[in-house]
């Protein structure tokens, strides 16, 4: 076998694994909620997940000095508090399943809102995938028949909206210092971003944490595996995968969760919901074989926290 060829399969299978551990993690999370309080959950996956990636950086001996601390606190506010803090709230009440679907719904909003920030129109294709986006969660939502967790699925979905904003913000970045360090930068964002976590945890009320050793597994899980780990493998398939194909974890990830939710779970989605789901999963599949043959980067910012 060509050690190109080497390199490639290693890629595939590194964002295999990475589907599977961003995927899967729903469940995890959703579990953890059995054990604390969504913000605790919250703070310590985030201020741990950071350490665990400092500790990485030492490791590697990368560089440790911020860069660029303005747009690191942006990006730690929106992608690392506000993605997260959302996320972990609207798991209190909503299906892992249903909100892993909706948060995934990011590459949607990043192609609507890069158009008035960015400059970047939507064209072609992209039209087609919007229209089953939109389509798709108004089958979710079922605005003719609200339900109860309504609040958790518009959560789930502006958990999505930040995470796209934060995209948007790091190529502006990425753009503007080349050059800067992608694991410092996740470190550092990650790191200011759970500060704000960690200050609502003390504030929110919330029974005593459980430390059982299922809750500990599920702040290990998350933030070694989900984050250190993932981490690596998400750079590492940047670097070696051909422009575009790293997202398809965008697919794969969300699908995961719906299996492992419908698995363990036993959560059991509605005709219209499933149908939702389809829609948007051939929306992110249409998003994601445009940008392999426009040969567009994948920002690193697309990867989850």
């Amino acid at each position: 076998m060509k050690a190109g060829s080497s390199t490639t399969i290693r890629a595939f299978a590194a964002l295999l694994l990475l589907a599977v551990l961003w995927g899967y993690n729903w469940v995890v999370m959703k579990h953890a909620l059995d054990y604390a309080g969504a913000f605790q959950f919250g703070a310590m996956r985030t201020f741990y997940g950071a350490v665990c990636l400092f500790a990485l950086l030492l490791l590697l001996r990368k560089p440790l000095r911020p860069r660029e601390i303005p747009s690191l606190i942006a990006l730690g506010i929106l992608q690392t508090c506000g993605f997260t803090g959302l996320i972990i709230w609207a798991l209190v009440e909503g299906g892992a399943g249903k909100t892993a679907v909706l948060t995934y719904t990011m590459p949607f909003w990043v192609m609507v809102l890069a158009w008035p920030l960015l400059g970047e129109r939507i064209r072609g294709i992209q039209w087609l995938a919007a229209l089953f986006s939109v389509t798709g969660l108004l089958f979710i939502l079922d605005p003719l028949h609200l339900g109860a967790d309504l609040f958790s699925m518009m959560l789930a979905i502006l958990g999505g909206v930040f995470w796209a904003i934060s995209v948007i913000v790091a190529k502006r970045l990425h753009q503007r210092v080349p050059d800067i360090d992608l694991m410092s930068l996740t470190a550092w964002q990650m790191l200011f971003g759970s500060l704000p976590l960690v200050v609502v945890a003390f504030l929110v009320p919330a029974p005593p944490i459980q430390w059982t050793a299922n809750f500990i597994g599920a702040v290990l899980f998350n933030a070694v595996l989900c984050n250190a780990l993932a981490w690596l493998l998400w750079l590492y398939a940047l670097q070696h995968l051909p422009a575009g194909i790293a997202s398809m974890t965008s697919l794969l990830a969300p699908v995961i969760g719906v299996l492992a939710a419908w698995w363990q779970l036993g959560e059991n989605p509605s005709q219209g919901e499933v149908i939702g789901m389809l829609l948007i999963g051939v929306a992110l599949l249409i998003i994601s074989i445009q940008s392999m043959r426009s040969k567009a980067p994948v920002d690193p910012a697309m990867g989850q926290d």
